[in-house]
């Protein structure tokens, strides 16, 4: 029989087999939107993915509020603000319910982005319905207007005691809200939730794994398990080209072929069989400017 998280009983000893995947859209923001948004779904429908966790999902603020009909599988947050007919989480299932696929969603605006986006945080379920969200703040700044705001999704799917959270952390030396204080803040929130079930923990966290005793050090040294390092099967775990903005002239001296910014860590050592990264232009088209992470567990 399936246990119900919470009931007291670690699921230490539990392996769910799935797929996951990580990525930062950009969404609204990328050039040729229209042909990514095409080539992601297509990856997709490849792939698979039973967890897809998105970041810098956005909608025009002021565009038209999407047709009722059209938010199938959409799980409501109280408070978020309506859905628009741009709405990047809301068009991403819309065309893979239109392709026959079962997807279930959450989207959470954090932000007004480049003053004409509300910009967020979102995860897709195929198949499984969501069944509960967890939606809090990580920084100090809580200004709608304000880009250094930034808050957490979490969801727990239906017939799987795990959660999943999406989320896009600040700057490790940023003066007014730096990488550290969110993530003690996030780390406390999510201590209790994984006594009781797998917590994994995706997406942009503006944390090079190169950059020692940072952001990337700061995650590790709190328990968390990074299933790049797990896994059995890797690839190079690029998931931007070269070096970004903000990190040129810290590492001017270093020959850097790419960054791991982008990360899927577990509370539990999970059995993982691979991590590959994808949407990179060899495993699917580019579709964003940072690439995708994509995990599978072990069976």
């Amino acid at each position: 029989a399936r246990r119900n998280a919470g009931d007291g009983v670690p699921y230490e000893n539990e392996v769910l087999c799935m797929k996951i995947l990580t990525i930062n859209t950009h969404s609204l923001q990328e050039e040729n939107y229209e042909q990514k948004l095409q080539w992601f779904i297509e990856g997709i429908l490849k792939e698979k993915p039973d967890i897809i966790a998105m970041q810098e999902v956005n909608q025009t603020a002021d565009a038209p509020l999407m047709e009722p009909e059209l938010l199938a599988g959409q799980y409501p947050i109280p408070g978020a603000l309506p859905v628009r007919q741009d709405n990047h989480a809301a068009n991403v299932a819309l065309r893979l319910r239109q392709a026959g696929v079962s997807c279930y969603w959450a989207w959470v605006p954090i932000k007004l982005g480049y003053g004409k986006y509300d910009e967020g945080v979102a995860i897709l379920s195929l198949g499984r319905p969501i069944r509960s969200t967890d939606v809090f703040p990580i920084s100090k700044v809580k200004d709608y207007q304000n880009w250094r705001t930034r808050a957490v999704l979490g969801v727990q799917v239906e017939g799987h005691p795990d959660w999943f959270y999406t989320v896009h952390m600040g700057w490790w030396d940023d003066a007014e809200e730096p990488f550290l204080n969110q993530w003690k803040t996030l780390n406390a929130c999510l201590t209790t939730r994984s006594l009781y079930s797998a917590v994994w923990l995706m997406g942009d966290f503006n944390a090079p794994a190169l950059v020692r005793d940072q952001s990337y050090d700061t995650i590790a040294a709190s328990g968390w398990y990074d299933t790049y390092h797990t896994a059995r099967i890797k690839d190079r775990g690029f998931t931007v080209p070269g070096v970004i903005d903000g990190w040129r002239e810290r590492l001017k001296d270093v020959d850097v072929p790419g960054m791991r910014l982008d990360h899927i860590w577990c509370s539990k050592n999970r059995k993982v069989l691979s991590s590959e990264v994808i949407f990179n232009g060899t495993n699917y088209p580019i579709v964003s400017d940072h690439f995708g992470v994509m995990v599978t567990e072990k069976e």
